[in-house]
């Protein structure tokens, strides 16, 4: 048990290096924004990567990794608790549409890339 804490830990710190490192390559390609595109990216990638590994852990009997792989990297990379404070910090600064939309936006995306990483992976494992 231990040694899956260490591996979920570990995991968690590659996810958030590579978070802060997704939003600092957006900030230079885009220059500052105050649309949370970053966040949205990240959620966004992170869900396909999460739907693309649920099923090649499966296929590839490595689900022992789903630890390391989904509950660190993933759990690191992606940012739901970054995202309910931009989404309040819209809110706070009176711009409910596009709070609104951002929720919106976050969420079907998120969705949709995890459904379309399963597709995906399911198409190359089957």
């Amino acid at each position: 048990m231990f040694s899956t804490v260490l591996l979920v830990a570990l995991g968690g710190a590659i996810g958030a290096a590579l978070r802060f490192l997704s939003g600092v390559a957006m900030l230079r390609l885009t220059g500052p924004q105050d649309f949370p595109l970053a966040i949205i990216t990240v959620n966004v990638l992170g869900s396909f990567l999460m739907g693309v590994f649920v099923v090649a852990a499966a296929h590839k009997g490595l689900t022992h990794l789903s630890p390391f792989v989904m509950t660190g990297i993933l759990g690191g990379f992606t940012t739901f608790s970054a995202f309910s404070l931009e989404t309040i910090t819209l809110m706070e600064r009176g711009d409910y549409g596009a709070a609104g939309l951002y929720v919106a936006v976050s969420v079907i995306l998120s969705i949709g890339a995890l459904m379309l990483g399963l597709l995906m992976a399911r198409s190359v494992f089957a």
